[in-house]
């Protein structure tokens, strides 16, 4: 992963690759943003201008490249679009980009600078830094928008070298600005490697192909993460829920020859008073089982493990951070195949809590291993438990490719959790759990139907959860089914495959339990 260094050296002066400035979409053109002073004078005083002349406006995403000017020790300027300038106080812009620029933006400017100079060595990036969240920011977008996944390209002897094109990422990034010997500062990049550096490994496994990326090697993989990083792990495999009676995991994995897993990752702090639960979907590959996918939706099913990537993650990157809080994943690992064994329509499933559910569509899979890992969750009574999935393809009907849903028990729960979310960079959206839509699940033969409704397919997905989280647990439900998996060009610092989505928010709600403000 690219290496994130704090300097306070000047821009002329530096060694690099390019330089990095911002630039924003003012009122009468384009606007230089601070931390480019110096290089705006070396163009006396008329970068903008000449920007201009190049056709930049300073919109969001935008990237223009241009000959550094002379004296310059770095060959080239790299000017990255940071979206609208900020106002001043008095709703005008700012001469100096007013209050601050917003840390998204910077995010998001620094991921297209990042993944643009793939294949440098160095680059300084000289972006607005006025607070350490700015720096923490811009050292996020950096390390994930400089991400590729390369392990299958080229031949076995260059396999996993990490180059994208004959193009290694971006090798070092020198934050100007930044204070080497200040603590925020240096905990501010810190954090930014921690938690990315996670981030991206759940990418790395969302995009693994689902011949390599099975059940038990996602098992194995969560153990020697776990090992590395002091954290408890306990995983149950085939013969271990079958005896601890977990028949939804069963159910779903039956039909394939990769045996399912539920894996429990626990990071503990001794001076912990909170304790969270985190749950994933992890659907190593999701053919539907007998109610088959049509053709052109199985094509990127080895992402349906998004939410039990996300969940593995953030339990990591909590305890990189030394968080004060405890923090349970558990992990419900599955491959959802179609075969003689396979779990049928009309099939009864008993839970590990008891209850049964009749079994009308097997594509309707996550909701059944994420029953019996709630309510394994519910079972140590943890202050809160958040789900992660990629469950409802109506989720993306209603919310698209780029938000989230959340669902949840409690309103002040399901606030904080979308405040979390929209902090960190990640659209979410507040979604409700209309009561009349339960009736839809009533079953004739069982408990509860694995289905109801059609219209409000997600919301039902949502009601369906909540019959397994223990009475009196606050719970809130994050259906990832659009953001998880980014089928399109990259944008800002999503690549394409795997986006990570939701472990920002999830190790954002640790931070904020650990601090006593969640709660």
């Amino acid at each position: 992963m690219t290496a994130l260094t704090l300097s306070t050296a000047a821009a002329p002066g530096l060694r690099a690759d390019a330089i990095v400035i911002g630039v924003a979409k003012g009122a009468q053109g384009p606007v230089v943003a601070p931390g480019a002073e110096a290089v705006d004078k070396a163009y006396d005083g008329k970068l903008a201008g000449v920007l201009e002349t190049l056709g930049a406006s300073g919109a969001e995403g935008e990237l223009t490249k241009l000959p550094a000017p002379a004296g310059f020790k770095a060959p080239l300027v790299v000017a990255v679009g940071l979206g609208a300038q900020p106002a001043d106080k008095d709703g005008e812009d700012g001469e100096d980009g007013g209050p601050g620029y917003d840390a998204e933006a910077l995010r998001k400017a620094a991921g297209v600078a990042a993944r643009a100079l793939a294949g440098s060595k160095k680059a300084a990036f000289a972006l607005p830094v006025d607070s350490p969240g700015a720096i923490g920011a811009i050292g996020e977008g950096i390390l994930l928008g400089a991400y590729s996944f390369d392990t299958y390209k080229g031949d076995a002897q260059n396999a996993g070298n990490g180059k994208a094109n004959g193009k290694a990422p971006l090798a070092e990034a020198a934050l100007l600005g930044g204070k080497p010997r200040d603590a925020a500062h240096k905990g501010a990049v810190a954090r930014a490697v921690a938690v990315c550096e996670e981030l991206n490994r759940a990418r790395d496994l969302i995009n693994t192909p689902p011949n390599d990326l099975t059940p038990a090697s996602f098992a194995g993989i969560a153990q020697a993460a776990a090992k590395e990083h002091g954290i408890k792990v306990q995983v149950l495999d085939d013969k271990a829920l079958v005896k601890g009676g977990y028949g939804g995991i069963l159910g779903v994995g039956g039909g394939s020859a990769a045996t399912p897993r539920l894996v429990k990752l626990s990071y503990t702090h001794p001076k912990a008073a909170k304790h969270l639960a985190f749950v994933g979907k992890g659907i190593t590959y999701d053919s539907g089982g007998i109610s088959l996918k049509p053709a052109g939706h199985n094509e990127t099913m080895k992402c349906d493990m998004s939410g039990a990537a996300a969940v593995f993650a953030a339990v990591v990157a909590a305890a990189r951070l030394g968080l004060q809080v405890n923090v349970t994943g558990w992990l419900a690992l599955a491959e959802n195949m179609p075969s003689g064994s396979a779990v049928r329509p009309g099939d009864v499933l008993r839970m590990y809590s008891g209850k049964t559910v009749e079994v009308l569509n097997t594509d309707a899979e996550g909701r059944l291993v994420l029953g019996d890992a709630l309510w394994a969750a519910s079972q140590e009574n943890p202050d809160a438990i958040v789900d992660v999935a990629t469950l409802t393809g109506a989720m993306m009907l209603a919310l698209g490719s780029r938000t989230f849903g959340v669902m949840a028990n409690d309103d002040a729960f399901r606030s904080a959790v979308h405040e979390a979310a929209e902090e960190v960079g990640e659209p979410a959206w507040p979604m409700p759990l209309p009561e009349h839509l339960r009736k839809g699940m009533e079953s004739s033969v069982a408990d509860i139907a694995n289905m109801g409704e059609r219209m409000g397919g997600g919301l039902v997905a949502g009601l369906f959860l909540r019959e397994f989280v223990g009475e009196g647990i606050t719970w809130a439900h994050l259906d990832i089914a659009g953001p998880a998996f980014n089928e399109g060009g990259p944008f800002g610092y999503t690549p394409k495959g795997g986006t990570g989505s939701a472990v920002r928010t999830l190790v954002r709600l640790a931070e904020l339990t650990a601090a006593g403000d969640l709660g």
